[in-house]
């Protein structure tokens, strides 16, 4: 709409991708700050509450009578203010919102089923997940595929030149990276704000090296692949915008939960994002502490059946440190800090090619 009007009224200021970003970060905010405190009296009341996993340490346990599915609320304000600020005309920018849709819907469904049975476990079977997980992930991955100015070309951080053309096959990369990335982040929501901080430094990195690639000049400098992909930084934008003001509420002692409808939603579009950006590698470096509570599980469950033996106390590892009697506050804050060191990193990287 905000392009519309810059078109009707010749609002020049209104034609740039900053300014619209910027303004979709604040409607995000507004709308997220005005419907959350409603939508937790509304959970309460209802009580659609997050059921916490018997096998979570002793002190989760007095979370169970905090509203969940607060992601539902938040990426509706991201979608609502990215409707009112893209450039409809751009379809890397409707791919994003579509993204959000898509694994909001997974999402959703996977949090009513867990309220209705009051079971942590008992959400959507895991084969239905992973089942509608791929054929979502698959679809993105097919649209930006048949889009005739984007290449299939993967790029790795330090390389001036792509190290080769995944023709077809890029379309099955693209979707395990949604995947792997949207579970990533499912994973590492177990702590209250916990994945809300680095989800954001994650999407602001993405963001700026969204800008790069839309700008002919700065991504020729950059010597990084120029994509018009620009106006999905407002999209990112609007998420960033979403999460601060959910970040409000849901930092310790959370007053409500993202639940899956917000973690899996979140994973995607990143992955969306490092995709259409050529960073599906850099990922790795900016959605660290995504990666390492992944690989926790994965060390865990795999060192178990093979030696019978954890490597650590519980999984994913920020429960391994609350059995170590760590604070909540420090866990959370030392994981933040890390996500940002890696994220600054990240963007150190675009210049050391």
């Amino acid at each position: 709409m905000l392009y519309w009007l810059s078109e009707i009224f010749h609002i020049n200021l209104l034609g740039y991708i900053t300014v619209r970003a910027g303004i979709s970060f604040f409607l995000a905010l507004f709308f997220t700050l005005f419907l959350l405190p409603r939508f937790i009296k509304w959970a309460q009341a209802t009580s659609s509450v997050q059921p916490i996993n018997e096998w979570a340490p002793e002190r989760h346990q007095g979370k169970a009578k905090t509203p969940t599915m607060g992601g539902i609320v938040f990426i509706f304000a991201t979608i609502l203010a990215s409707l009112l600020s893209i450039k409809f005309s751009n379809l890397y920018a409707i791919g994003a919102v579509a993204t959000l849709v898509l694994f909001a819907f997974i999402g959703f469904q996977d949090d009513i089923a867990k309220i209705k049975k009051n079971e942590n476990l008992a959400g959507l079977k895991a084969r239905t997940k992973l089942l509608l997980q791929t054929l979502f992930a698959f679809a993105m991955s097919l649209f930006l595929y048949s889009l005739g100015d984007f290449n299939t070309q993967l790029y790795v951080p330090f390389l001036k030149n792509p190290v080769l053309d995944m023709g077809f096959f890029a379309v099955i990369f693209w979707t395990v990276v949604i995947i792997a990335t949207s579970n990533a982040v499912n994973l590492t929501d177990g702590l209250d704000g916990l994945a809300t901080v680095p989800s954001i430094t994650a999407l602001v990195s993405l963001s700026i090296i969204i800008y790069i690639t839309g700008n002919v000049t700065i991504s020729s400098y950059l010597l990084m692949p120029n994509i018009n992909i620009g106006e999905v930084a407002i999209v990112s934008s609007a998420l960033i915008g979403a999460l601060t003001g959910f970040l409000w509420h849901n930092c310790h002692p959370a007053e409500v939960f993202m639940g899956d409808s917000g973690s899996l939603t979140i994973g995607a579009f990143l992955g969306y994002l490092a995709i259409i950006t050529k960073s599906e590698i850099l990922l790795l470096l900016m959605g660290s502490i995504f990666v390492i509570e992944t690989l926790s599980v994965i060390l865990q469950v795999g060192s178990y059946k093979l030696r019978k033996k954890r490597v650590f106390l519980m999984a994913p590892i920020h429960h391994h440190f609350e059995m170590k009697n760590w604070a909540e506050n420090k866990i959370i804050v030392r994981f933040w800090i890390i996500a940002t060191i890696s994220n600054i990193i990240a963007l150190i990287t675009l210049k050391i090619r």
